[in-house]
C-alpha cells in the first residue's frame, strides 16, 4: 500500500491535472477544467494528509480551514477587474509555500545529507523566495499601490546581476559547507532579487512577468517536491512550470521581444522586418481616410453604413465593467446584418487571457475573438473599428517613436480602418505612459467618458437610426 499511495496513485493524478489544463484552453470547457483541477488538488491534499499522518493533527485542520476560508473570501470579493492582482497574489503564495515547507524541514539536514539534498533545498528556497517577492511587487503595481512604470536607479543592472551571482555562489557554498546559515542567506538574497526583478518591469510587459512568475511558482513546487521526496508535488509543479514558460514564450514572440529583455526592464523592442513592412504597406493598402475630421454627429451614419466592424477591448473595459455593454453592441450590430469580430492583443489587460475571461463572462462567442496575427490584415478592409478601453495595443507610436516602453511592439492596425470610434475614459496615455497618436487622426472619433456609458450610447444610436 505505501508504494501505491506514494508512487502509483500520485502518478495517476498528474495526467488528471494535465487534462484539466487542456480543458481550460477553451471558454466552453474552462469551467469543467477548473473543477477537475480543484478536485485533483483536493485529492492531493487528502493524500498528503494521509502520507504525513496529519489527520489527527488539529493544527493541520485549522490551517486548512483558515486557508480555505481566505481563498473563498478572495474568490468572492475579487471580481474580474482585480483578477490579475489575484493571479499575482496566488503565484506569490505558491512560491512562499514551497519555500516555507523547505524551511520547516531544514532541521532534518545534516552533514550526513548528500550534496543533492542540500542543493535542491537551496534551489527550492531561492526559486520560492524570488517568486514570492516578485509576485508581491507585481500585485502592488497592478493594484496601483506602487508606481506601475518600470522603476530603475543607477547601477541597478549591476546590482541585479551580482545578486543573481551571489545566490548561485551561496547555493554552492551551502552544498560544500553544509551550513544552514548559508541557506538563510540564500533566502534573503532571493527575496531582494525578486523585488529588483519585478520593479524593472512595467507597461505592456506586465502580463509577461505575471506569466513568468506563474511558471516559477510551478518550478518552486516541483523542486521542493524533489527535496521532500514527494513525487506528486514534483510532477504537478513541473507541469505548471512548463505550461507557464510556454505561455511566456508565446507572449514574448507575439510582442517581438525576448524574455531576457523583458526581465531586464529595457524599454525598446527588437527590430522587426514585419514592423518595417507594415509601415510600407500601410501607405498603399490602408483604407482611404476622410479629408476632414469626423465628429460625433457622424456616428449614427457610420454605424448604419458600416458592413464590417472590429471591436478592440482593453483594460479600460475591465475597469468600467463594460463587457456586457460591448456584448449588447455586438448583438445590435449583428442584427443589422454586419460582420462583427473582436481583435485581442496578446498583452491586452493585465494578465494573459484577461479580455477572453471578461468577454466569456457575458457570453461572447469564442469564435468571434481573433488574435493579432489572424486579424491584422483585415483592418484595411474594415469599415469601422470600435476601441473600448484600449490604448497601447493600437498606438501607432509603437512603430514610429523610439526609446519608449512600447517602441517596436506589434500593434493592432486600427489606424488602417476607414473610421475609428474610441470609447476611452480620457485622452491620457495608457499603462506605458506613451501618448497615443491615433487620437489625432482625422478619421478617428473620440468619446471620452466611462465606457459603461459611452458604449450603450453607440447601441442606442444604432437602434434609433437603424
Amino acid at each position: 500500500m505505501p508504494v501505491f499511495f506514494d508512487y502509483i496513485f500520485p502518478s495517476a493524478l498528474v495526467p488528471a491535472f494535465l487534462y484539466g489544463i487542456y480543458l481550460m484552453q477553451s471558454p466552453r470547457t474552462a469551467l469543467r477544467g477548473n473543477r477537475i483541477g480543484a478536485l485533483c488538488m483536493f485529492v492531493a491534499v487528502a493524500l498528503a494528509f494521509g502520507q504525513y499522518r496529519l489527520f489527527e493533527e488539529p493544527a493541520a485542520w485549522a490551517a486548512m480551514v483558515v486557508g480555505g476560508g481566505i481563498g473563498l473570501f478572495l474568490a468572492q470579493r475579487a471580481g474580474t477587474i482585480r483578477m490579475p492582482q489575484l493571479v499575482a497574489l496566488f503565484n506569490g503564495v505558491g512560491g512562499a509555500a514551497s519555500a516555507l515547507v523547505i524551511l520547516a524541514c531544514l532541521g532534518t539536514l545534516s552533514g550526513e545529507t548528500g550534496w543533492f539534498g542540500w542543493f535542491v533545498s537551496a534551489l527550492a528556497l531561492a526559486v520560492g523566495s524570488i517568486t514570492f517577492s516578485g509576485s508581491m511587487v507585481a500585485a502592488l503595481k497592478l493594484e496601483g499601490r506602487i508606481p506601475s512604470p518600470p522603476l530603475s536607479f543607477r547601477k541597478q543592472t549591476f546590482l541585479v546581476r551580482w545578486m543573481l551571482y551571489s545566490i548561485g555562489a551561496l547555493a554552492v557554498l551551502a552544498v560544500i559547507d553544509n551550513s544552514l546559515v548559508v541557506l538563510y542567506a540564500v533566502v534573503a538574497c532571493s527575496l531582494l532579487y525578486g523585488v529588483l526583478l519585478a520593479m524593472r518591469v512595467g507597461g505592456a510587459d506586465m502580463p509577461v512577468i505575471i506569466s513568468f512568475l506563474n511558471s516559477l511558482s510551478g518550478v518552486a513546487a516541483s523542486v521542493s517536491g524533489i527535496a521532500l521526496g514527494n513525487m506528486l508535488a514534483a510532477g504537478v509543479g513541473a507541469l505548471v512550470g512548463v505550461a507557464g514558460m510556454i505561455l511566456t514564450q508565446i507572449m514574448c514572440r507575439a510582442m517581438n521581444r525576448d524574455l531576457l529583455t523583458v526581465l531586464g526592464g529595457f524599454s525598446t523592442y527588437k527590430a522587426s522586418s514585419e514592423t518595417v513592412e507594415t509601415e510600407v504597406a500601410s501607405t498603399d493598402d490602408a483604407a482611404p481616410k476622410p479629408s476632414m475630421r469626423l465628429t460625433a454627429d457622424a456616428i449614427p451614419a457610420i454605424l448604419r453604413e458600416a458592413g464590417k466592424v472590429i471591436i478592440i477591448p482593453g483594460y479600460g473595459m475591465a475597469l468600467s465593467q463594460a463587457q456586457q455593454a460591448v456584448k449588447d453592441l455586438m448583438d445590435a450590430l449583428e442584427r443589422g446584418g454586419k460582420d462583427v469580430k473582436v481583435a485581442v492583443h496578446p498583452v491586452a489587460g493585465r494578465m494573459p487571457g484577461h479580455m477572453h475571461v471578461l468577454l466569456a463572462e457575458v457570453g461572447v462567442d469564442y469564435d468571434k475573438l481573433f488574435d493579432m496575427a489572424k486579424i491584422n490584415h483585415e483592418f484595411p478592409d474594415t469599415d469601422l473599428v470600435i476601441a473600448v478601453g484600449a490604448c497601447d495595443v493600437m498606438n501607432p507610436a509603437a512603430t514610429t517613436a523610439e526609446g519608449t516602453p512600447i517602441s517596436g511592439m506589434p500593434i493592432l492596425k486600427a489606424s488602417e480602418a476607414k473610421a475609428v470610434i474610441v470609447c476611452n475614459l480620457n485622452e491620457k496615455p495608457g499603462y506605458s505612459g506613451v501618448e497615443n497618436t491615433l487620437y489625432k487622426e482625422p478619421h478617428v472619433i473620440t468619446l471620452w467618458g466611462d465606457a459603461s456609458e459611452t458604449v450603450p450610447g453607440l447601441t442606442a444610436a444604432l437602434t434609433q437610426h437603424g
